[in-house]
């Protein structure tokens, strides 16, 4: 160690005292423990005796819980022609309802082929039917606009969506919990 004396903190969080490094390694080492620096910058120093393998393997565990309880949020893409068919607009109407009901981001984009980009105005008529058809689950991002020969815009699911996706989140989780408790359950029976 590079200090002359640290306060040193025992495993249980008792404080014992400022004592020189060579005798908080020597104590350390007698209880089996490792030292480490919690307060480095401090005067003087302070150190823990911590066991560091089972310290790291609690930690790695806390994120490990706390990746699978992250939501990530996906930005998905549908395209859609400007001579789209009544039941193929139904089609990608409901994949996106799917993508947002998911919580998941959607970016539509609607293709102007040809003599097409004249009619800009039936793209914009388009673009505001799949948003009343979408209205109930999701919130417009960006309205729409042109975008070279394409016409842009975002949605995202509403709050109640977002709600309804943690409510539906969680009872999978208890679910799950229940399973794996039911399963050791009839594992002891055995």
């Amino acid at each position: 160690m590079r200090w002359k004396e640290v306060r040193l903190v025992d495993e249980n969080g008792v404080q014992l005292g400022i004592v020189s490094s060579r005798d908080a390694l020597a104590i350390a080492r007698e209880r089996g423990y490792d030292l480490v620096a919690i307060a480095p910058t401090a005067n003087p120093p302070v150190c823990k005796l911590v066991d560091l393998g089972k310290y790291l393997y609690e930690q790695n565990k806390r994120e490990k819980e706390a990746k699978k309880r992250q939501t990530k949020v996906e930005v998905k893409h549908m395209k859609y022609k400007l001579k789209i068919d009544v039941n193929d607009l139904a089609i990608k109407n409901k994949k996106v309802r799917e993508f947002l009901n998911d919580g998941d981001r959607v970016n539509v984009e609607i293709w102007f082929r040809g003599r097409e980009l004249m009619f800009t105005d039936k793209g914009f008529e388009l673009a505001q039917k799949i948003i009343r058809d979408v209205s109930d689950v999701a919130v417009v991002v960006s309205e729409p606009r042109m975008m070279g020969r394409n016409m842009v815009f975002s949605l995202e699911p509403s709050k109640e969506t977002l709600k309804k996706l943690r409510e539906r989140r969680i009872r999978n989780v208890s679910k799950n919990e229940n399973k794996e408790i039911l399963g050791k359950e009839i594992q002891d029976y055995r």
